[in-house]
C-alpha cells in the first residue's frame, strides 16, 4: 500500500505519555502525528470510530527463525533444553529453513502489533533480506559463536568476518534493517571471541548483543572461573560498546553489575515469560534496574522458549511478575508498562475497540490501556514509516496463510534430517 500521511477520524489515540486523546489525527511517515483539519492531502482515510491508536510494540530480544522449534523440548530446564533439543538440530539449519521461519515470525509480529525486533540468529543475511520484504524494522545481530555457527568452520574466524562484511555493506532496506554482532554468552564464547566481537562493534558502531546472567548456574560458573559475575567479567575485558550493547535476561545481576550496565548505557532486556518457562529462578529486578539508571527494554526471546512472539502477552507478564516478586501492586502500572513495551517506537498500530476484551472502555476511556495490556485485543492496522503493513485485520506485506503452510512443510523436512 502507498506510503504517505494517513488520516484516522473519530479515533482514540494514546501516545507515549499514556493520555487518551479523541479526535481526527494525521499519522505522518516520520512517526509524528497531528490533529487533522479535514482538508489535508492524505493517501488514505481510516474510520477510527472503533479503533484505539497507539505506538507499536518493540521486541528487544528474539531468535525469529526459532519459530521452527516452537513447542519443542517442552518441560526441560534451560541447559538441558539447549544441549538436547536446540543445539543438535541447529547443525542442520539451512538458509531456506531460516527464510521460512523468519517469514512466519514476521507474520506473527505484525499480527500482534510489533514493528521492531532485535534478533540474534544464524544466516543473518537471509533474515535481513526476508524482513526487508515485510517492511519491519530490525537490528540483526549475527552469531559469531565458535563451534555453533552453521556453515562456518570452528576456529576459522569466518563467522565474525562474514558479519563484519555485512555490517560494513549496504542494508537490504536502509532506515529499517541494520546488522550487528551477536556473542551468545560468557559460557559459550571464550575471551578471545568476546574481545573480537567488541572490537568490531566499536569500530563500526553496530549493535552488540549477548545473553547475560540468565541462570544461577551461569553466574556461579563464571564466578568460579573468573572470580567475577558475568557482567563484571564482561566489563573487565572491555566488552561493552557504550550506548549500543544489548544484554538479554539479566535475571541474576547484582546491584554492582546494574551500575556497570548503567555506566555503559547498555540496554538490559527483560524476558519474563521465557525465564519463567525455563525455570531460571531469577527474574530481572525492574525497580533495582531503574534505581541504578539502567535502560530497560522488553523482549519475548525466541518462540522456542516462549512459544509466542506476542509483546502484549509479554507486557502483561512483565507487569505481573514484577509486582509479584516485589510484593508491590504499584510497580509497572499500565502507562509505565506500555512505555516499556513501546519505547522509541515511531510507528503506529490500531486495536479493535469492538473486541469484547476491550470492554468496558470506562469513563473518558480511562480503562483502555489496562484492558489492552491485561486482556488483549485484535490488531487491525500496522503502519511503519507511512507504509501500511496491515489493514482491517489483514496483513498486506506477508501472506499469513502461505507463511504458515510453508512453516509446516519446512518443519517436516527439517526434523526428517535428524
Amino acid at each position: 500500500m502507498e506510503e504517505g500521511v494517513r488520516r484516522i477520524t473519530g479515533a482514540r489515540l494514546i501516545d507515549h505519555d499514556g493520555v487518551v486523546q479523541d479526535g481526527d489525527f494525521l499519522l505522518h511517515p516520520d512517526g509524528s502525528y497531528s490533529k487533522s483539519k479535514g482538508d489535508e492531502d492524505v493517501v488514505e482515510n481510516i474510520d477510527g470510530s472503533a479503533r484505539l491508536v497507539t505506538r507499536s510494540l518493540q521486541n528487544w530480544h528474539t531468535h525469529l527463525a526459532m519459530i521452527l522449534n516452537r513447542s519443542m523440548g517442552e518441560g526441560l530446564p534451560l541447559m538441558e533444553w539447549l544441549e538436547t533439543s536446540i543445539f543438535p538440530v541447529e547443525k542442520f539449519l539451512t538458509p531456506e529453513f531460516v527464510e521460512v521461519g523468519t517469514r512466519a515470525a514476521a507474520a506473527e509480529l505484525i499480527a500482534t502489533g510489533t514493528t521492531f525486533a532485535c534478533d540474534m540468529y544464524f544466516h543473518t543475511e537471509v533474515i535481513g533480506e526476508t524482513l526487508a520484504q515485510t517492511g519491519l524494522r530490525a537490528k540483526l545481530c549475527g552469531p559469531i559463536t565458535d563451534g555453533l555457527t552453521p556453515n562456518f568452520e570452528p576456529g576459522s574466524g569466518d563467522a565474525l568476518r562474514h558479519m563484519e562484511n555485512l555490517i560494513r555493506g549496504p542494508s537490504p532496506r536502509p532506515g529499517r534493517i541494520e546488522y550487528g554482532i551477536g556473542a551468545h554468552s560468557v559460557y559459550v564464547c571464550d575471551e578471545e571471541i568476546l574481545r573480537k566481537a567488541s572490537d568490531v562493534a566499536k569500530a563500526t558502531g553496530c549493535t552488540l548483543s549477548i545473553h547475560t546472567s540468565e541462570t544461577r548456574t551461569e553466574v556461579a560458573d563464571c564466578h568460579a572461573e573468573h572470580g567475577m559475575y558475568p557482567i563484571e567479567y564482561l566489563d573487565s575485558i572491555d566488552f561493552f560498546s557504550d550506548g549500543s550493547t544489548v544484554c538479554a535476561h539479566c535475571g541474576w545481576a547484582t546491584k554492582k553489575e546494574m551500575r556497570i550496565l548503567a555506566g555503559h548505557d547498555a540496554h538490559a532486556v527483560h524476558c519474563p515469560t521465557s525465564n519463567q518457562k525455563l525455570a531460571c529462578g531469577g527474574t530481572m529486578s525492574y525497580p533495582a534496574m531503574r534505581e541504578a539508571g539502567v535502560d530497560v527494554r522488553l523482549g519475548t526471546d525466541g518462540a522456542a522458549s516462549n512459544n509466542s512472539l506476542d509483546m502484549r502477552a509479554e507486557s502483561k507478564a512483565a507487569s505481573l511478575v514484577q509486582r509479584h516478586d516485589h510484593w508491590d501492586a504499584r510497580i509497572l502500572d499500565p502507562v509505565e508498562t506500555w512505555q516499556l513495551a513501546t519505547k522509541d517506537s515511531i510507528d503506529w498500530v490500531t486495536w479493535d475497540l469492538d473486541d469484547v476484551r476491550m470492554r468496558p472502555w470506562g469513563r473518558d476511556s480511562r480503562r483502555l490501556l489496562a484492558n489492552l495490556i491485561y486482556s488483549g485485543a485484535r490488531c487491525l492496522d500496522v503502519v511503519v514509516g507511512g507504509q501500511a503493513l496491515r489493514r482491517d485485520g489483514v496483513t498486506l506485506s506477508v501472506d499469513e496463510s502461505a507463511a504458515g503452510s510453508s512453516l509446516e512443510d519446512a518443519v517436516s523436512e527439517y526434523y526428517s534430517q535428524i
